[in-house]
């Protein structure tokens, strides 16, 4: 680093955390510059010293790590050992720091993706770049035409509409979705909105990366898979 930036993009550029996790650091007090608790947006200047839960942390030029990870139910999407036991990171115990691409939720299971790559979270996490997310759910009661015709068109949650969106129907109580925004427990809102309860969530797909491994297991990505996340 040889020009001062911003310390949520530090954070992330150190491999410590997304920029979005860092903003909730700072928000928690436990980012410290040069032993001073930083304003949201404050920039790190080379010769500054950054802490966070006073442990020194500074950018090194590492070797990138990718990794596909078919999450388990019950394991939860946080680098926080302290308020999770049972998180991810703890849950793969890889030998460097990697942190999880968004969130799929604590009794969901399936794809996701860790690194330790800060730019490239910043980037698959950008909601105007659309990028697909497939999933196969199962519900609690038969599924209704009107339900799928529903799902497509958008469903009011979270004080909006979702975005429209391609849904197949499996067989009586499965169907497939593929979602191109990441609201909040997103396809179990959608569900209860429409008074259906979700008994069983998967993600199959990020973008052009599938799930192929068994539950609890990681791989790295490819090189070519590795290229079509920057694009």
């Amino acid at each position: 680093m040889n020009h001062p930036i911003r310390i949520n993009k530090f954070l992330s550029q150190a491999g410590y955390c997304s920029r979005r996790e860092a903003d909730a650091l700072i928000k928690q007090g436990r980012v410290t510059i040069n032993k001073e608790v930083p304003k949201m947006g404050q920039k790190v200047n080379p010769n500054d010293q950054v802490y966070v839960d006073n442990k020194l942390v500074k950018i090194e030029l590492k070797e990138k790590v990718y990794l596909a990870f078919n999450k388990p139910k019950g394991v939860v999407c946080t680098t926080n050992s302290k308020v999770e036991k049972n998180n991810i990171v703890d849950y793969i115990n890889y030998p460097e720091r990697i942190y999880p691409v968004g969130r799929l939720d604590k009794m969901s299971e399936g794809l996701i993706l860790m690194t330790n790559d800060g730019e490239i979270v910043n980037q698959i996490l950008r909601a105007r770049h659309h990028h697909e997310k497939e999933y196969i759910v199962k519900v609690v009661k038969p599924i209704t035409n009107q339900f799928i015709d529903k799902l497509r068109h958008g469903v009011p949650i979270l004080d909006t509409i979702t975005r429209e969106c391609k849904v197949e129907k499996i067989d009586t109580y499965t169907f497939k979705i593929i979602l191109t925004q990441g609201l909040n427990r997103q396809i179990r809102r959608m569900c209860e909105a429409l008074d259906y309860r979700v008994t069983k969530l998967k993600r199959i797909r990020i973008k052009h990366i599938k799930l192929d491994i068994e539950v609890g297991q990681y791989r790295h990505l490819t090189t070519a898979e590795i290229n079509g996340l920057q694009h």
